[in-house]
């Protein structure tokens, strides 16, 4: 007596594409995200944020000698909500960080752009509250904006050669 395996067909008929172009795992043997791993010098931060970018992308990628990345962060905020009394209820943090990844001997650029995002954060009555609610925010900006920064080299290393 035959079963048919709905999950086992399913599981075939997704990664079928995936064969027939040359998927490849990033983090597999010869993955890009291996390629990069331990590879990258980060320049060093200027600034609290610019520290939390650094300290993400290090935890993410490692440390190395063999690129030199350099950045530029800028951030601003937008109000999103005013409630009756024509106070701000809720504050957007946007931010965006500008790339350069260069070879560590030659200097030759190797890639470059930029990416950017937000978050958001509640205010309250509480001066103390609302700053520590800005900071959260800023330390979630600066983790989303690192980990678009390694996806970008990640999909950007196999063309570093």
């Amino acid at each position: 007596m035959s079963s048919f395996n709905r999950r086992l067909a399913l599981t075939l008929l997704l990664t079928a594409p995936l064969a027939a172009c040359n998927f490849q795992p990033v983090y597999g043997p010869e993955g890009s995200g291996n390629q990069i791993r331990n590879q990258i010098r980060v320049a060093d931060p200027d600034t609290r944020l610019e520290f939390e970018v650094l300290s993400r992308l290090e935890d993410r990628i490692g440390t190395g000698s063999t690129y030199e990345l350099s950045y530029t962060i800028e951030t601003g905020q937008r109000d999103l909500a005013i409630n009756e009394a024509d106070n701000i209820d809720r504050i957007n943090v946007v931010g965006s960080l500008a790339f350069t990844l260069r070879e560590a001997g030659s200097g030759r650029v190797l890639d470059q752009g930029e990416v950017a995002t937000f978050t958001a954060y509640a205010t309250t009555e509480s001066p103390v509250a609302t700053a520590s609610a800005r900071r959260d925010a800023e330390d979630r900006l600066a983790v989303a904006l690192a980990d678009q920064l390694v996806t970008r080299l990640i999909a950007g290393a196999p063309g570093w050669s």
